[in-house]
Formats: structure tokens, sequence, C-alpha cells
């Protein structure tokens, strides 16, 4: 089964995620999004296959979804996934995608239903 993470190795879940991934017998494919961001088409795609929404996958505690107004309700996707483009640490992780499918893995133990 062919797993990928988009992962923050200084981030505790996304830590705890990878190894339940690989407890399970998986060895994923690693992104590190800050490293490598996702491309605004990849982007898209994951929004779409997690079902949430790009509010879903936002990370609200960053600071600068304040600063960007992307707090605000009336926020559209598209300017959210715009910002993530350009501020890759907006994006929340870990975010694992298998055949099973997309989602967001906070807390941890959500990974299961991926695996």
């Amino acid at each position: 089964m062919q797993i990928t993470i988009y992962h923050n190795p200084k981030c505790g879940t996304s830590r705890n995620v990878l190894a339940a991934i690989r407890e399970a017998g998986h060895e994923p494919a690693i992104i590190e999004y800050l490293k490598t961001p996702p491309t605004r088409d990849t982007l898209e795609d994951l929004v779409a296959r997690a079902g949430e929404g790009a509010r879903g996958l936002l990370r609200a505690k960053e600071p600068l979804v304040q600063d960007l107004g992307l707090d605000a309700a009336d926020v559209s996707d598209d300017a959210i996934i715009d910002a993530m483009v350009a501020h890759p640490i907006l994006l929340n992780r870990p975010i694992v995608v298998s055949p099973r499918g997309v989602k967001l893995c906070r807390p941890k133990e959500l990974v299961a239903d991926l695996l």
C-alpha cells in the first residue's frame, strides 16, 4: 500500500503518526512540506479528497492566520489555498494520503482509518 505523509519533523503529532504508519508495517513517502511545499494543484487535490474544505487543512493556531485575515468566516477556499501556497506553515499536519483516503491525522489515532 502506497502511503504519503505531509510531515513536519518538529511536530510531535506528526512524528507519532509517522511512527504509527511504520508500526503498521508501511514505509511511507515522506514530504517535509516546509522544505518541499505542495503545489497549488496538489493542495486543491488534497482539499478535495479530504472533504473538509481548505479550512479543514488550515493550521488555525498559526499566528499568520489572523495576520492574513484567514480566520474570517467569509474567506474562500481559493484564498486559503493561495495563502497556503505562499506560506506553507499554514498547512496543518500531518496529512496522510493512502488508497483509503486523505485525512488530517490530528489526533494521531485518526491514521488507523487509512491503514
